[in-house]
């Protein structure tokens, strides 16, 4: 297959929605996300979030499920917290994400509002469509 382009925009929670991710959680959780994707045959375009939830913009392979990815990153990262900071409960993930699928074109758009997080949830200006989540966990 020598011509693939698969763009996702993929937004999964702490457990409960806990706003629990500090800095120090992002030093971590964001090159385990990076390399795990890597490790499978993807690339991570962007990835920030605030403390309840992160947003990941990435590209991967055709031949691989794009819910077994989700899986092996919410696993790499949260074993990655758990064995480098001392927790008095572990970080855990929602068994559930959100996922969009977008096209070529508006790469830099999703790009610049994930890489903006922070600043667009501080001014109310988020994305309705690209901030739901199941909280059911």
């Amino acid at each position: 297959m020598p011509l693939w382009k698969c763009y996702y925009h993929i937004i999964w929670a702490t457990k409960y929605r806990q706003p629990i991710i500090t800095p120090h959680h992002e030093r971590i959780i964001y090159p385990a996300i990076r390399q795990k994707c890597y490790d499978l045959k993807g690339q991570v375009l962007e990835i920030n979030g605030v403390a309840d939830h992160i947003h990941v913009v990435l590209t991967i392979h055709p031949s691989k499920c794009l819910a077994d990815v989700v899986k092996e990153m919410k696993g790499v990262s949260s074993y990655a917290v758990n064995h480098s900071l001392s927790l008095k409960e572990p970080f855990r993930w929602q068994g559930s994400y959100a996922v969009l699928t977008f096209g070529e074109k508006v790469i830099p758009d999703i790009i610049d509002y994930v890489a903006h997080q922070k600043q667009r949830h501080e001014q109310g200006a988020t994305w309705a469509y690209l901030e739901e989540l199941d909280n059911a966990e």
